[in-house]
Parts: structure tokens; C-alpha cells; sequence
């Protein structure tokens, strides 16, 4: 059996221990907090659970491009980290203020994939969301 590759910046110990936590993730519908009008397939939310923390996550398809929002946190953050270890560096990595978008009243970290474009705008770096999601590990 071939390990997996690890993600750019994260130790290969410290991604094992995440994929075990993310193993342990339960995961439920979330109440539809975003507008009737937003776009994009997929733009209900779940909640991930892990240990007594928990994080509204939605993650929804527009065009080429696959954007992942999750509740900033370290289960958020988790989300964000196996997301990565799946599909490579996104084109875009950021936060958005408490409330700045509906459904995330705490604030959030998006996560942007676009098919096709080497554009990258990373204003969150890989090592502040690996080290949010740390907390998260017992």
C-alpha cells in the first residue's frame, strides 16, 4: 500500500493524526440559514461535530469552481485541512468577518478551487488554518 502524499507545509505525522480526527467527524443537516437566491449547486450547510466543538460547513459547486466555507474554529479548520489533503492548494484561501456572510455568525475561512487557473490570492496561509485546526486534536 502507497501512502498518500502530504500536503504542501504539514508534517506527514501531524496529517495522519488529521485524517484520524477527520475519521471521527459525525456530521448532520444544518438549518438553511442562506438565501433562496444563492447560487451555486449545493449551498445547504452541514455540521461537522468532533469532540464537543462544532462547525457549519458548506461546500457548493459554481462553474469550474468548488468553494468550501466552513465556521472559523478548529473543527472548521479541519474541514478545511482534509479538504486540502484531497484537492491540492487552492486558487483561494481567506476569512470573512463575523456575520459578513449569512449563516456564519462567528466568521469564516473560504476555500476556493477553480479548475484550470494557476491564479492563487492565499491571504489565510496553510500554516495559520493547520495551526487553528490543532486545537482540534485530543
Amino acid at each position: 500500500m502507497t501512502a498518500r502524499p502530504v500536503p504542501t507545509g504539514i508534517e506527514p505525522g501531524l496529517m495522519a493524526r488529521f485524517r484520524i480526527a477527520g475519521g471521527q467527524i459525525t456530521w448532520r443537516t444544518a438549518s438553511s440559514k442562506r438565501p433562496a437566491n444563492s447560487k451555486g449547486k449545493g449551498a445547504g450547510g452541514r455540521i461537522a461535530h468532533l469532540h464537543d466543538e462544532e462547525s457549519r460547513v458548506e461546500e457548493r459547486t459554481a462553474g469550474t469552481s468548488i468553494v468550501l466555507v466552513v465556521e472559523s474554529g478548529p473543527v472548521g479548520a479541519i474541514v478545511v485541512v482534509l479538504a486540502l489533503d484531497v484537492r491540492g492548494l487552492p486558487n483561494r484561501l481567506v476569512t470573512h468577518e463575523a456575520a459578513a456572510l449569512p449563516g456564519f455568525p462567528n466568521g469564516a475561512i473560504e476555500a476556493r478551487w477553480d479548475a484550470g487557473s494557476a491564479e492563487r490570492s492565499l491571504a489565510l496561509s496553510v500554516a495559520d488554518v493547520v495551526s487553528l485546526a490543532r486545537y482540534a486534536l485530543v
